[in-house]
């Protein structure tokens, strides 16, 4: 049996990365394509490396773009790749543009399509990531369920054959790498931290960072909290703190580490 995952953003490296190593366990031809929907060095390869996932036998270097423009470059580009190396079955993470650009290309071929987080739904349309779950979820065969709530958003959009819940692809993912991080990671030292003594931010939604409004408000409650916040701001997120004038403020509050 010949599987071919399709990744592009960190969510899937992440989610493929325990799934990858069983198929390799148990001696199944898996090929990795990667879309290049993520392409920086911090945002693609640094978890190939740190998650010991084996390179991608293709990289489509689709780049950023607007979703029409990368989901239909995947689209065009995956199908050429899945007529040359026919594989069995198509495996897809989550809800990236890969993911929908993945499972189009293969059922538009006849190729089955497994879906690992198969059900989650925000009922937010607005949001990409969940027009693109549900398109998935639509085409796919076997649709892996992390929780008894996502089998029950199947069931309630007619989805009933091929469904199996299985628990969270990412808890294996950190059971998988909970002990490596504790021998082997030296992020603490590097930025100078305590375990326990900061809090961890991520702001890369793009209902906070387009909308200025949002995203001085988040801004403001930063420099105001008491705690160490650490922040690993998004590249398109810190795009938007510089063209709001905020990046410099953050970068200068005693309560901001920005990473």
């Amino acid at each position: 049996m010949k599987i071919a995952t399709i990744v592009g953003a960190r969510p899937n490296f992440i989610k493929m990365a325990p799934v990858s190593r069983e198929l390799r366990k148990r001696g199944i031809d898996e090929i990795t394509i990667h879309t290049g929907q993520h392409y920086d060095y911090e945002m693609d390869r640094i978890f190939f490396e740190q998650l010991n996932i084996p390179e991608p036998d293709y990289n489509l270097g689709v780049g950023s773009g607007s979703h029409g423009y990368q989901t239909g470059e995947m689209l065009k580009r995956i199908e050429e790749v899945l007529m040359e190396e026919k594989p069995n079955l198509v495996l897809v993470y989550g809800d990236t543009n890969s993911t929908l650009a993945g499972a189009l290309a293969a059922a538009k071929l006849h190729i089955k399509v497994a879906h690992v987080e198969a059900g989650l739904r925000s009922f937010d349309k607005r949001m990409p990531e969940e027009i693109n779950r549900i398109l998935t979820d639509h085409v796919s065969n076997y649709l892996f369920a992390p929780t008894k709530t996502a089998v029950e958003n199947l069931y309630n959009e007619g989805i009933k054959n091929g469904v199996y819940q299985t628990g969270d692809v990412m808890f294996d993912a950190l059971l998988c790498n909970i002990k490596i991080a504790e021998k082997e990671s030296r992020i603490l030292d590097k930025l100078g931290l305590k375990p326990k003594e900061y809090l961890l931010a991520t702001v890369h939604r793009a209902e906070n960072t387009d909308d200025k409004k949002n995203l001085e408000s988040i801004a403001e409650a930063f420099i105001e909290c008491e705690n160490l916040i650490v922040f690993p701001a998004h590249p398109r997120t810190v795009k938007f703190l510089k063209s709001y004038g905020l990046y410099e403020r953050l970068e200068n509050a005693k309560s901001v580490l920005l990473t």
